[in-house]
């Protein structure tokens, strides 16, 4: 272990790993750069100490329209606390990086109001604050990388080296962060037994959930496979609200693995009992990991060697290459230069971890460093498709599976969604988060709904409708598009059954049924008049759920046409309408990417 010669606290926030990545990033080039690195999640982190540092860099990720991440919270509430004195951080460096997508409109919100609540409590900036977009054509790293080079220019200014001693290079490997131990005796045997497997370790907010049904509501000749999951609740404690968010982790599929694990060679550690230990205060074993475990375990459950690597993966592998070429490549892809290359080679054709290392055969992988090379599997989340009220006992979800084929005319399949296609009645999820989404429901029944979900953005509006007909809501109007109406209507009997009450107006889109394309904007456009009195006139609210991309601008556009067309607006007046509608939680939208 090389010495060290100043401080350097990592602090992220992270709701799908990629804050976590870069974090974890930062924390090996401060290690290069003889730094005692320790990279925490904000919420994990004693922030009572934070007084005491001296050299902090922020991380955080973006999630739902322009909210702070789960591991964030605890964190930047207690940042807002008024009675901190507006000096008691004037004694920190610090630095923050937002992870954002430039196609949302409260782009990288809690790094910037991360970065303006640290300069009101004192901080000093050793740089201005970056920001990386999904929209950049090189992802984050087109923004992370020009970032992190000018803060190490400024820090190792302010921080700098003795005389004499160097930097750690780039081809030189660092110390493992955890260590997997091989729980073996003389003969070879495990010394415990699988009964002894210490059972997850579950969080407060977390609970299991029993898969009740798993029902594909999709037509079994149309291309795309929909899921309509029923969720059965262990915990009476669980509970949710019609808008929030329901998020878990997938494992692998225990066939693909072992074949993973015959590719690798360690088909004979596979039953093997191992142990997971922590190295340093680097990095902790994550809380959720059982004491003892399989081999194979820690690769079905935990370890993501069927996704698309990121960066940081070649970054380590290219340490254990045999073939000069291989490692050379490897580096090209790890460097700022070679990112061109990276995408064409991995993220354009969707490669996984398990083919990489199919490509890159010279690669041996030893024991200790499993768990710095290969990323683990992180958490997804979906949007509730029911009402806790009609549904006691149960959460439903509405969930895409995921295939489609590459430029190198592979099919390709979700981790996630994968999975899902093949839980059966019975089977048990873990750790089940509920988080809070960013749409709620009117303040009064008495409110009228305009519901938008095209696809499986339809999942929060069935929670919102359930919850209307329950409280016994009048007015309601749900806009649906998919392409066929006789394959992928989703839960077209329902909203025929609550039409025949009269409670629900339906405006469907089928773009496939004709020779004209038909989409949600144009049923918003052709049934304008009436949306816009129930707008104006009853002051109706209006969600917005599905795709990002070009539909979320689109409904925006047509609702602004439907403003000019039958309210005698102008187009400034129209958008300030709209603003206001938004401003004012009037109008509020969850897309995803």
């Amino acid at each position: 272990m090389s010495q060290s010669y100043h401080d350097l606290l990592v602090l992220f926030g992270s709701e799908t790993g990629s804050a976590e990545d870069v974090a974890e990033r930062i924390g090996r080039q401060a290690r290069r750069r003889r730094f005692r690195a320790r990279v925490i999640a904000m919420d994990d982190y004693d922030k009572n100490q934070l007084i005491e540092e001296k050299l902090v860099i922020f991380v955080c990720s973006t999630t739902g329209q322009g909210d702070e991440p789960y591991n964030m919270k605890k964190f930047w509430r207690f940042l807002l606390r008024k009675n901190l004195p507006r000096d008691i951080l004037s004694s920190l460096d610090c630095a923050v990086f937002g992870l954002g997508d430039s196609s949302y409109a409260k782009f990288n919100y809690p790094a910037k109001k991360l970065y303006k609540r640290l300069q009101q409590l004192g901080a000093r900036m050793i740089h201005t604050r970056g920001d990386g977009d999904d929209q950049h054509y090189l992802g984050l790293d087109g923004a992370l990388d020009p970032w992190l080079e000018a803060v190490w220019a400024e820090i190792m200014e302010k921080y700098p080296l003795p005389p004499g001693v160097e930097a750690i290079p780039e081809d030189i490997l660092l110390s493992p962060s955890l260590r997997v131990e091989l729980l073996s005796n003389e003969n070879g045997n495990s010394t415990t037994t699988t009964e002894q497997h210490t059972a997850v370790n579950t969080a407060e907010d977390e609970f299991n959930v029993v898969v009740k049904s798993n029902e594909r509501i999709t037509d079994t000749k149309h291309f795309q496979d929909v899921r309509h999951l029923v969720l059965k609740l262990d915990s009476d404690e669980a509970k949710y609200e019609p808008g929030d968010i329901a998020t878990f982790t997938p494992q692998n599929i225990p066939a693909e693995v072992d074949l993973f694990l015959e590719q690798m060679e360690w088909s004979a550690l596979a039953d093997r009992l191992i142990r997971v230990h922590q190295v340093s205060e680097d990095r902790k074993v994550p809380h959720h990991w059982p004491y003892v475990m399989t081999f194979r375990e820690l690769f079905t459950k935990y370890l993501d060697i069927f996704g698309v690597p990121r960066r940081s993966f070649f970054e380590m592998l290219a340490h254990f290459t045999a073939d000069e070429l291989q490692t050379e490549r490897l580096r090209e892809f790890a460097s700022a230069e070679g990112q061109d290359d990276m995408f064409a080679y991995c993220q354009r054709p969707r490669r996984t971890v398990a083919e990489v290392l199919f490509d890159f055969k010279s690669a041996t992988i030893p024991l200790e460093y499993i768990l710095d090379v290969f990323p683990l599997i992180r958490p997804r989340s979906f949007s509730i498709a029911s009402s806790l009220k009609a549904h006691p006992g149960e959460i439903d979800l509405c969930i895409a599976i995921v295939k489609y084929k590459t430029k190198l005319k592979i099919i390709r399949r979700g981790v996630c969604t994968k999975w899902v296609s093949q839980l059966n009645a019975g089977d048990t999820i873990e750790r089940v988060r509920i988080t809070k989404g960013t749409m709620k429901l009117p303040p009064s029944p008495d409110t009228p709904l305009i519901a938008i979900g095209p696809g499986t953005g339809v999942a929060p509006m069935r929670a919102f409708l359930e919850q209307r007909m329950v409280d016994g809501a009048k007015e309601n109007v749900l806009v649906f598009g998919c392409r066929y109406h006789d394959k992928d209507y989703h839960y077209r009997k329902q909203w025929e059954e609550y039409e025949s009450q009269g409670c629900l107006k339906v405006l469907a889109a089928f773009s496939r049924d004709q020779d004209q394309k038909l989409y949600v904007q144009d049923r918003i456009r052709q049934e304008g008049s009436m949306l816009w009195d129930l707008i104006e006139n009853k002051q109706a609210k209006i969600v917005l759920s599905g795709s990002a991309g070009k539909m979320p601008e689109q409904v925006a556009f047509a609702l602004k046409q439907v403003f000019m067309q039958h309210g005698g607006l102008d187009a400034g007046q129209a958008e300030n309408y709209f603003s206001t509608m938004s401003k004012t939680g009037q109008y509020q939208e969850e897309c995803w990417s």
